[in-house]
């Protein structure tokens, strides 16, 4: 007959008659492995998940069976193994949602708006955004789109094109003059996209609007190939370009490294709208 221990704490009693305590225990017992425990002796897996030593063990045998956790005899840990449980929802978010806790950090760090957009077109769109405060005279919203060549993640993902895609896209592009800094010549902008794809970043200098400068770098799918791209915007009365170049791309690429390394996880490019 199986042990079934009766489970005194107070949630007990409001627990729906769906619910599988055997379940939960098992989650529980995965969950007390963690970076200041990677590894434990069965009597310290029953005190951190208030078990009987007898179900602890049943409940890391079960584990070792599938796959999940590792033993010597004494301690046990947890396996590579339990990165597929990660895998089922990570391969289940939007490309917005895989992105906007890692932009969410960057905010935080650098004190500067920051957007993901991909390239619908010959523009981009914004797919998601964490603002700190408004420096557009436009307001910019999920949905947003702007001219691809007068962007910095217009410019980057215009560069991660191949060259066939890039010399079509010169061709009949229309590069109106939205400031007085915009490039407005196929030649420049072909060389400026090269410089770009070169160097792995793009800077814009108000190009777009005045008193605006951002900073953008691509984001990847597991292939490599170029999904999105994330920027920082600033204005230009509080940062000079080589400030962004100094200050601000460190933090970006490695959020952007970040970023990547959730999708290599996810598997496929995520859904890009929510």
């Amino acid at each position: 007959m199986t042990e079934q221990p009766t489970d005194l704490r107070p949630e007990a009693a409001t627990r729906e008659p769906h619910h599988v305590q055997s379940l939960e225990r098992g989650l529980a017992v995965i969950r007390a492995f963690d970076a200041r425990h990677p590894e434990l002796t069965l009597s310290e897996v029953a005190r951190l998940c208030d078990l009987t030593r007898a179900a602890a063990r049943r409940f890391l045998l079960t584990l070792a069976d599938l796959g999940y956790v590792r033993t010597d005899g004494r301690l046990f840990s947890l396996t590579p193994r339990v990165l597929e449980l990660g895998y089922a929802f990570l391969s289940s978010l939007s490309l917005p949602e895989v992105a906007e806790p890692h932009l969410e950090r960057l905010v935080a760090e650098v004190h500067e708006s920051s957007s993901m957009c991909v390239l619908d077109g010959d523009d981009i769109v914004y797919v998601a955004r964490v603002p700190t405060s408004r420096i557009m005279t436009v307001a910019i919203n999920v949905g947003t789109r702007f001219p691809a060549y007068a962007t910095s993640m217009g410019r980057v993902l215009l560069a991660s094109q191949p060259d066939d895609a890039i010399e079509k896209y010169l061709s009949r592009a229309v590069l109106t003059r939205l400031t007085a800094r915009t490039i407005t010549t196929t030649p420049v902008l072909g060389t400026e996209l090269r410089r770009v794809r070169a160097q792995g970043y793009a800077i814009v200098d108000q190009e777009l609007e005045e008193g605006l400068r951002s900073i953008a770098a691509p984001i990847r799918d597991r292939t490599g190939t170029v999904v999105a791209a994330v920027n920082i915007s600033v204005h230009a009365s509080r940062n000079s370009v080589e400030s962004m170049r100094r200050d601000l791309l460190p933090p970006l690429l490695a959020a952007t490294a970040r970023i990547d390394a959730d999708l290599r996880v996810a598997g496929n490019s995520p859904r890009t709208r929510r």
